[in-house]
């Protein structure tokens, strides 16, 4: 039976067990479940800390498991990426009160707090600069007004937190994050082969809509340039000479351009479907 991690509080956890779901598995109903087991499909989920997702996988007490990229770097573990989700996407930064610093290279004898030490530490060696690396649990915002460091280094999405401080971000991203689908070097295929293939039709559905429209058959070569789907486009003759239906898959973000282009060409009765799951 597959063994997988899944976060069990926090940002990424309502997204990870929306996909598991979407992707056909039996998740918890109750936030105080610690395991699910899913006979059907011959899966055990347990639900951790997201920080200690990958130090279970990389020791191989599961075989594979949900956490974020930057999770993963930080801890230092054997476990590998195996597929990104598309969700819970960070940017991580340095910031600093405004002008005192303007690339990692001025970091060089400094303080810096973070709750991601391993990957600070990582990024700091990689650019040649020695700093003092200060370990936090949370909250690093405040570290520079209270004088226990003179940078740090979080995750950003908006700045409104960091501008409350007084701080601006400096110096390119560390690292872009997002959730990931994480396992073990030596994880055999089977049942993960099964899960990834899972979660991969799910990320693929959210993407794409199904659309179907009647067109004029003097435009089918026009209109199939515009819907050229994964393969190519299913074409079916209507009742009435000279009109062919055609459905296709287009991605989700251009589809009412593509509705427009269709139109323009002649095409009507324009109907968009979402789709729920595939396998493509």
């Amino acid at each position: 039976m597959l063994r997988v991690a899944v976060p069990n509080k926090g940002s990424l956890s309502e997204s990870a067990v929306t996909m598991l779901r979407e992707a056909g598995y039996r998740v918890r109903r109750d936030s105080k479940e610690l395991v699910v087991v899913d006979a059907d499909n011959e899966v055990e989920f347990f639900y951790l800390r997201p920080r200690d997702i990958a130090v279970y996988v990389g020791r191989g007490t599961v075989d594979a498991g949900v956490t974020g990229r930057d999770l993963l770097l930080d801890s230092g573990s054997d476990a590998v990426e195996a597929m990104a989700l598309g969700f819970g996407r960070s940017t991580f930064r340095y910031a600093g009160r405004p002008d005192e610093h303007a690339s990692v290279a001025d970091l060089a004898g400094k303080r810096i707090a973070t709750s991601y030490a391993g990957l600070v530490a990582d990024h700091l060696a990689a650019n040649g600069v020695k700093a003092d690396v200060v370990r936090l649990d949370g909250a690093v915002e405040t570290a520079i007004t209270l004088g226990v460091a003179d940078a740090i280094a979080d995750v950003v999405e908006t700045g409104t937190t960091l501008r409350q401080q007084g701080l601006t971000v400096f110096g390119d991203p560390i690292l872009k994050s997002e959730a990931v689908l994480i396992r073990r070097p030596d994880t055999s295929v089977g049942a993960l082969d099964v899960l990834q293939r899972r979660i991969t039709g799910v990320i693929t559905a959210r993407h794409y809509v199904m659309l179907d429209y009647d067109c004029p058959t003097d435009a089918v070569e026009q209109a199939t340039e515009v819907t050229p789907g994964l393969q190519s486009p299913t074409i079916s003759p209507l009742q009435d000479e000279g009109w062919v239906a055609v459905r296709s898959m287009v991605p989700r973000a251009g589809m009412n351009t593509v509705m427009d282009r269709l139109y323009d060409l002649g095409a009507r009765a324009i109907l968009v479907t979402d789709v729920v799951a595939c396998r493509l």
